[in-house]
């Protein structure tokens, strides 16, 4: 691979012969501003963000622009300030981004680089189409079509990732907006609620429907695992609120899923906080289940289970562990079967 040096703001850098300026500036540290740009999808250059001055006269996109010997990158001047700070002002021109309400408020990229910028909401009555609010089809996603940025995020990742082809984008010009399919609401469109499109959008225009309503976004305590529901072993983060309460999943991009989840990963955790999830054992006493206290009832799984091994043999015993235990119980439970009773009849539901 041929090997390429430059200047990024006055530092010497190596990339190779085919890499953009974005994607070598963010190998050596180097931030630059970017919504429609994202380093798992294909590039379009469609936000103009990420403009940087190329050897102290042209204005190029960063995300699209390759990287060749000797050019002298600057990613900001005063001069590209005041065009993102204009670029900003428009977006926000066009469409409802009050942040005080939006469900994506504290983890917004918009509303970030806003912030930097110190951009505020234009005074002037522009005019502005209403599109849809649907909130109500999906329990998954909610889609607020009047917060959204025509990035294009979400329908790349929905392409390229998930491999659905479910959102797109239609019309042109300022009537241009996001459907589902052939123009439906999300929960009669093929979607098939894996959220990818949602962990990748950078505004409010799409979230999850789970964690509305259950505090704001910078009171979510994150805290990483493994998902527990097949042998891929995906990392997970894991948000909780101030009252304890699971209330979010995101992918983790260092784990070999890459940051993509499938559906239970995303969405299966709401048996860890349901009113019917068994807390006490129970044994069942005259037709009636009873709760017990453990050592009875651990007293009583091991008589049933020594007198069926005495009388019929290791192999009249299996065992059927659960996607809903944690890895290391799963073990446990192989363990205790193979060793203790002595028989390999011991499955996961996830197999089924």
């Amino acid at each position: 691979m041929e090997k390429i040096t430059l200047t990024i703001d006055g530092k010497e850098v190596t990339g190779i012969a085919g890499q953009t300026i974005m994607e070598v500036a963010r190998e050596n540290g180097f931030h630059i501003p970017h919504l429609c740009y994202h380093p798992k999808l294909s590039k379009t250059g469609a936000c103009r963000l990420c403009i940087v001055r190329i050897n102290n006269t042209m204005l190029k996109a960063s995300c699209t622009e390759p990287v060749v010997s000797d050019m002298k990158v600057i990613t900001e001047d005063e001069g590209i300030k005041s065009i993102r700070k204009w670029l900003l002002g428009l977006i926000l021109m066009e469409g409802d981004h009050n942040c005080l309400y939006c469900d994506a408020d504290g983890d917004c990229q918009l509303q970030a680089y806003v912030k930097t910028y110190e951009v505020e909401q234009s005074k002037e009555d522009f005019p502005v189409i209403e599109r849809e609010i649907d909130y109500i089809t999906s329990n998954a996603i909610k889609r607020n079509e009047n917060r959204c940025i025509l990035c294009g995020r979400c329908v790349r990742a929905c392409k390229e990732i998930q491999v659905s082809n479910v959102w797109g984008l239609c019309e042109r010009g300022s009537s241009t907006h996001l459907i589902a399919d052939d123009d439906k609401k999300i929960g009669e469109s093929t979607c098939v609620k894996c959220g990818t499109c949602v962990q990748y959008c950078p505004t409010g225009a799409l979230t999850f429907q789970p964690v509305l309503g259950k505090g704001p976004n910078w009171e979510l305590k994150k805290e990483s695992s493994i998902c527990i529901y097949c042998g891929v072993g995906c990392k997970i983060d894991f948000y909780t609120n101030k009252e304890g309460l699971l209330v979010k999943t995101m992918g983790h991009e260092d784990g070999p899923n890459d940051g993509h989840l499938c559906v239970k990963g995303r969405f299966g955790f709401d048996f860890v906080q349901s009113p019917k999830r068994l807390t006490k054992p129970l044994i069942k006493k005259e037709g009636q289940f009873q709760e017990v206290g453990w050592n009875e009832a651990l007293d009583f799984v091991a008589q049933k289970l020594s007198a069926a091994k005495e009388q019929f043999g290791p192999d009249s015993i299996a065992g059927l562990s659960s996607a809903k235990c944690t890895n290391e119980e799963n073990y446990v439970m192989q363990k205790f079967m193979r060793s203790v009773i002595g028989t390999n009849n011991i499955d996961h539901c996830a197999r089924l």
